[in-house]
């Protein structure tokens, strides 16, 4: 089987598999015990935040650790509108966020909730989220890079408009953290959320970035691991791990790009022959994370197209994992506007370290080929 589902998940680094070993036979301590064997797991773990934190630029007081990007979405959310910056009930997200975002904004009795779409290409149009914001507006939710189509929104722009309306601003970084520099952005949000199993390090194991300059409160009372941000101890193997596999990813940034760029041209040159029945949905390069690459074949149901490149030998998906699930069609396609007979079409195509181009082309002539036997 040739995978290409590297948006859903990723095989767990070697390194970083040896780091989870070590971590796990030689820091088993509990972080949070007084005696020197929880010392030296609770020292390891300091290095890491330390270590993530000098990566995304930020202050590590903010930094705390989750067991992947959906709690950690729940979890920022909920502490920013225990410390709104002014009095008001109104949210803003964007109608193709995670499962996660729309899941927490459900739970709030008594708030209303804007969802904005996407333009043409993608993106969320920033004047209209502007036009959105009233004075009761306390948050506003923007995914940075979108799971199924691989958009890059513009969080600086966004993050302005908040700190000119006094609005907290979440951002979902799943799919940029370990794929986009997030030096320069990371800091202008109240809060991020990342995972580390999209960037070979082990599943149930993230993080989230609270900007320590809001006194917020705790969602579960009483805890006393992660300076109070959420219960349980400690999963530092896992930590360890992802903190070897993030810096491990962030030192061949700007390699992978290049390749991931060579790769997706590689793919839309070989689908040339049954171009007018493909539509890619994508930003203009410069908003575009080139490894994800979400399209529809007119006439072709999705899941039917999932299936057949299985048969074939090839993992592709249909979007979000956490929506597939669900048995709904990609959140993207109602943020774009697409009817639900079009949006039954998209698939989604996304590479990762180990993609080869021979592997790429592979996949083009087999789509090719299960386009034209049904067609015919």
């Amino acid at each position: 089987m040739i995978y290409f589902d590297f948006a859903a998940t990723s095989p767990l680094d070697s390194e970083a598999a040896e780091v989870f070993v070590q971590a796990s036979t030689e820091f088993f301590g509990n972080a949070s015990s007084l005696h020197d064997v929880g010392g030296q797991s609770q020292d390891l773990l300091e290095n890491c935040r330390e270590e993530l934190a000098n990566l995304l630029g930020i202050n590590k007081k903010g930094l705390y650790f989750t067991s992947g990007g959906s709690e950690g979405n729940f979890l920022a959310i909920e502490a920013l509108l225990t410390a709104p910056k002014k009095a008001g009930k109104h949210i803003i997200a964007g109608i193709a966020e995670h499962s996660s975002i729309h899941g927490v904004l459900n739970r709030f009795d008594g708030y209303s909730i804007t969802y904005l779409p996407f333009n043409s290409s993608g993106l969320i149009d920033v004047e209209e989220l502007e036009r959105a914001i009233t004075l009761e507006t306390v948050l506003v939710a923007v995914q940075h890079v979108n799971s199924e189509i691989g958009t890059i929104q513009p969080i600086g722009e966004i993050a302005r408009i908040c700190r000119e309306h006094d609005i907290h601003f979440h951002s979902d970084f799943v799919q940029s953290f370990g794929k986009i520099e997030l030096k320069k952005i990371a800091p202008l949000v109240s809060s991020f959320s990342f995972s580390g199993h999209k960037i070979y390090g082990p599943k149930g194991v993230g993080g989230v970035y609270v900007d320590p300059a809001i006194s917020w409160r705790a969602f579960f009372p009483g805890g006393s691991h992660e300076r109070g941000f959420r219960p349980g101890t400690v999963n530092v193997p896992a930590i360890a791990s992802m903190t070897a596999a993030a810096q491990k990813i962030h030192d061949q940034l700007v390699q992978s790009q290049d390749r991931f760029l060579q790769l997706r041209g590689s793919l839309m040159e070989s689908l040339n022959p049954i171009k007018e029945y493909v539509h890619i949905l994508e930003a203009a390069p410069e908003s575009q994370l080139p490894s994800i690459i979400g399209l529809r074949i007119s006439g072709i149901e999705g899941q039917w197209m999932m299936l057949e490149c299985n048969r074939y030998g090839f993992a592709i998906s249909t979007g979000s994992a956490c929506q597939i699930g669900m048995q709904a069609p990609a959140k993207v396609t109602q943020a774009l506007g697409l009817s639900p007979q079009v949006a039954k079409e998209f698939i989604r195509i996304s590479f990762g370290k180990t993609t080869k181009r021979e592997d790429v082309v592979r996949l083009g002539e087999t789509i090719i080929e299960i386009v034209n036997n049904y067609k015919r």
